[in-house]
């Protein structure tokens, strides 16, 4: 449930601040007071796009807050989006005249998309765009799934696993193609096979050549350093070697090592120079010998280097090489051992698609049989809302035979809907998006959300327009069905019906005024008196006088009555 609601720097508003009822809240106002700031509002808190444009002129940045009350169905989201479980959910999304937007919910930083999937557990908000879709025929089935959704939940979770296993099957026989095709695919294989097999590529090997290549690039270099190294350290050298001074020093000290320990300790030292002396010696040596390249030993490098870098161009490195090599022995079997698998791969799929299609004659059958009760609900909450003669169907494309049914089979069966509807007696049933009024759809979109909300666990409902192209006494009937709805939701409605604004529980007057040279809309919370005084000049009164005021009176007193007489009789 949305206890509060902060809207700062939006259009017109500069800063309101919203309690709301946990059962049936009304927004009202003269045209252009700015009603539809506070959906679009909304609209950001649950996620929906930023345009900047939204910014109250002059403004730097803005702000929308909510605060819900968490319900156990959002929890398992919480815990999955790695957010903190709370008894409070505070959702903040802060924006900037730079495009800029930030949105934290209980103080964290989460993406638009991970508040949209948290908020739709929380709230359902019916407004212009909802009412389009009903417009749009491939949304009937979802709406007729959604009715049905405990009934068919196992079943489509079958449906996807056996249409996966399906279409895997398929993409297999599409990959093992025509004769012709297999046999140019067997050629190519074999030719890379042996390519990458005959190369014996091992782990390193292009590291180990590369540094090689750096030797061998560097060799007289090299021989220079080594040489000069050897000359200073060994009887080869024109000089005094450095193992003949140390040897000389050696024998200096030991004729005084027996004196005390410190001229001990130095000769130990030296003697331990002495032998690391010689091991670098010999090691220097030994690698001067080895610096002896000849041409063929280079050209054989370069050739090996450029063998792997072609290889690693066509295969990649030699991990994804090695990758590629066994997945193209596994091909290759395949290819060569085709006509066996052709068989195997037919015989599975035919045995796949017997399944899934059995399985979609079930979800079929349990679609015709929902969309019985679906459309008997719908022309019970239809009559109620003054639409008494409208008859309401559910038309399904025809259930294809098994030889016919593989093209039209998909994850969610193979059922084509559309409603079909018809408002007045002795007029046949046509498709309802070419003959329905924007009145009729308003109140087919609320007979939907009626029946809906029995089995929802959506706590808050936002209905927008929803009066759209109604009034009078079908403005009463809307008015039941939303005090209704709001005994076990919270509702929050946009209105300008007089009738639906006296069976609000709390009432705010959102009014637009000029406030230091500067236009503000401010949203009131209306008392008795006030709420009395708005239904009086929702009911078209030019003026409120004494006999509209009454008239009001009445129309509240009556709302109250009828919300006492559901509080005592609650599944009514």
């Amino acid at each position: 449930m949305l206890s509060r609601l902060t809207i700062e720097n939006i259009a017109l508003i500069k800063r309101v601040e919203l309690e709301f009822s946990p059962e049936l809240n009304i927004l009202s106002g003269e045209t252009g007071a700015g009603k539809s700031v506070i959906v679009d509002g909304l609209t950001l808190l649950l996620g929906g796009r930023y345009d900047k444009t939204l910014l109250r002129y002059g403004e730097s940045s803005g702000m929308v807050e909510g605060v819900f009350d968490v319900t156990p169905a959002v929890m398992p989201k919480l815990t999955e989006l790695g957010l903190d479980g709370d008894d409070i959910l505070i959702v903040t999304r802060r924006f900037s005249a730079d495009g800029r937007n930030e949105i934290r919910v209980n103080g964290r930083q989460v993406a638009a998309s991970m508040l949209r999937e948290l908020v739709a557990r929380l709230v359902d908000i019916y407004g212009q765009n909802e009412y389009q879709t009903l417009s749009d025929k491939t949304e009937h089935l979802k709406l007729l799934d959604y009715f049905i959704r405990a009934s068919i939940s196992e079943l489509t979770a079958e449906i996807d696993e056996a249409y996966s296993a399906y279409r895997g099957v398929v993409k297999e026989l599409e990959a093992l193609g025509d004769v012709g095709e297999r046999e140019k695919n067997i050629d190519i294989l074999k030719y890379q096979i042996e390519e990458i097999k005959s190369a014996g590529v091992k782990r390193g090997e292009e590291d180990a050549l590369k540094e090689r290549r750096k030797l061998i690039a560097s060799a007289e270099r090299i021989r220079n350093a080594l040489g000069a190294a050897a000359d200073c350290l060994t009887e080869s050298g024109e000089t005094e070697p450095a193992s003949s001074l140390i040897g000389t020093a050696l024998r200096a000290l030991g004729n005084i090592s027996d004196v005390s320990d410190e001229y001990l300790e130095l000769y130990d030292r030296l003697k331990s120079v002495s032998i690391e002396l010689e091991d670098i010696s010999e090691t220097a040596v030994d690698a001067l010998e080895r610096m002896n390249f000849d041409e063929r030993e280079i050209d054989r490098l370069e050739q090996r280097y450029d063998l792997i870098a072609a290889l690693k161009r066509k295969y990649g490195d030699y991990d994804k090489m090695t990758a590629y090599l066994s997945e193209a022995e596994e091909r290759l079997y395949k290819l060569e051992n085709s006509d066996k698998l052709y068989e195997k791969l037919l015989s599975d799929k035919k045995e796949l698609a017997d399944r899934l299609y059995g399985l979609c004659v079930g979800l079929s059958e349990k679609r015709r049989a929902g969309a019985i009760e679906f459309s008997r609900l719908i022309e019970r909450e239809l009559n109620e809302l003054g639409m008494e003669n409208s008859r309401f169907e559910v038309r399904f494309s025809d259930m294809p035979e098994r030889q016919a049914a593989e093209d039209a089979m998909t994850r969610n069966g193979f059922d084509s809907v559309e409603f079909y509807f018809s408002p007045n007696v002795g007029h046949p049933l046509k498709p309802l998006i070419k003959i329905i009024s924007g009145g009729e759809m308003s109140r087919f979109m609320l007979a939907l959300k009626v029946i809906t909300s029995r089995t929802d666990d959506i706590p808050t409902l936002i209905f927008d327009e929803i009066d759209a192209g109604i009034s009078g006494i079908v403005g009463q009937a809307v008015a039941k069905k939303l005090a209704r709805i709001s005994r076990s939701h919270q509702v929050l409605c946009v209105t300008h019906l007089a009738q639906i604004a006296s069976m609000a529980d709390r009432h705010y007057y959102i009014e637009k005024k000029v406030v230091s040279d500067s236009t503000v809309t401010e949203v009131v919370p209306l008392d008795r008196a006030a709420a009395i005084d708005e239904i009086s000049r929702l009911s078209g009164s030019k003026n409120i006088t004494e006999t509209t005021r009454e008239t009001a009176a009445e129309m509240k007193k009556w709302s109250d009555e009828y919300k006492k007489s559901l509080a005592q009789a609650p599944g009514q």
